[in-house]
């Protein structure tokens, strides 16, 4: 069977067990290795790669993009591509201003800045906690880490930033510990990646949203990997009908180079003044421009039925696997992002699953993460399938 090795090369930190294969290019919805072998990948770069590999309309947009001559320019002046992309993004969403960064984990620490900003104007400092859930999945940054439900990611960086705490992901706990004097905000994923692939009953998040905006708290949603049509909608949110009031999206945005974007609603915005808050490369010419083809791509509504139809059927199919299988526990999802509880650590299942030439990730100890390229059709998604029930034994 495979086995991990800590990295390809010992001048890379040792932060990642890596596989020992070597990529060296991809087609489609497969990537293949330095000896021939293709690995078709329901991984997809940990949701970004949404578009799958070599494809030519992202091609022709990095292409055009590097022929402008004008890769950065930094955020002290104007361009069109950056202010573009802005205003399709408002256009899509409830927002009205948008900050633009370089990951997810610059988007949710930015967000939480955001957010004690606005609330200091409303309660003075003692309104500054952020809540998240149990189960979250927020970033690695000394912010988000302490929003994040892994002990493994928080126990070596303690102390972690203060003022930030997790709740069960009950509405009697959340009500008696968010308070209108001392609550800045609280941050959901719709669909939690890391925490198992849960997704968040829209009853819950109907009352969680009624609730902050009764005591006046900043409702924030964390979609930088649900967001961008994984779930069949362009947005998470979409599907429960709740609206927040900053929403922090990344992963895809860019078609795998590094971008990571918060939206917001005018009031919160505008609570930073200039120079509260900054970036280096955030909102650059080169990678808004590769960032408003790949918005429009998964945005677009054939896309995103293939999802919603493709999605459930495979959803149908993981369930009846689940069936039939003893070792499947059982199965969570929307559109193209699931999760399979097995009785076998998750690490050999993927590791046997690497040998048949499928590339799967982990969501805890023993849930096996599915996340798809979004343009994967169903031969695809069955085909996978089957490598799953091989790999589970």
């Amino acid at each position: 069977m495979t086995t991990m090795s800590p990295s390809i090369t010992s001048a890379l930190a040792a932060t990642y067990k890596r596989a020992p294969m070597e990529f060296v290019r991809g087609e489609g919805v497969e990537l293949i290795d330095a000896d021939g072998k293709r690995y078709l990948d329901f991984v997809a770069g940990i949701a970004v790669n949404a578009l799958g590999y070599g494809d030519a309309g992202l091609a022709a947009a990095m292409q055009g993009a590097i022929e402008s001559g004008m890769v950065h320019v930094s955020n002290l002046y104007r361009t069109a591509p950056g202010e573009a992309l802005a205003e399709a993004l408002v256009a899509k969403s409830f927002a009205d201003r948008v900050f633009f960064c370089n990951s997810g984990g610059e988007a949710n620490e930015g967000a939480f800045k955001f957010a004690r900003r606005w609330a200091r104007g409303q309660g003075g400092t003692a309104k500054h906690e952020i809540f998240s859930l149990r189960g979250a999945f927020h970033g690695r940054l000394f912010g988000t880490v302490a929003a994040t439900d892994r002990p493994a990611y928080r126990l070596p960086f303690r102390p972690l930033a203060g003022g930030i705490s997790i709740l069960e992901r009950d509405l009697t706990e959340i009500r008696a510990a968010i308070q209108s004097e001392t609550t800045a905000a609280v941050i959901v994923e719709p669909v939690q990646g890391e925490g198992g692939v849960r997704v968040l009953d829209a009853g819950f998040l109907r009352e969680l949203r009624a609730l902050t905006t009764e005591r006046n708290i900043l409702l924030i949603f964390d979609e930088i990997q649900c967001g961008y049509g994984r779930t069949g909608s362009f947005f998470a949110y979409e599907q429960s009908g709740v609206i927040p009031d900053i929403l922090t999206v990344a992963k895809p945005m860019a078609g795998g180079l590094p971008m990571g974007a918060i939206l917001m609603r005018a009031e919160v915005a505008d609570a930073l003044q200039p120079g509260e808050h900054g970036t280096t490369f955030g909102g650059g010419p080169s990678l808004a421009s590769v960032a408003l083809h790949v918005l429009e791509r998964l945005s677009d509504p054939t896309l995103l039925a293939s999802v919603t139809e493709n999605g459930a059927w495979f959803g149908a199919q993981l369930r009846a696997l689940a069936e039939r299988h003893p070792k499947v526990r059982s199965v969570r999802g929307v559109g193209y992002m699931w999760g399979v509880d097995v009785t076998d650590p998750a690490k050999e299942v993927i590791g046997r699953a690497l040998d048949l030439g499928l590339l799967l990730v982990s969501a805890g100890e023993h849930t096996l993460r599915i996340l798809p390229p979004l343009v994967t059709m169903r031969d695809d998604l069955a085909r996978g399938l089957a490598l799953i029930e091989r790999a589970l034994g």
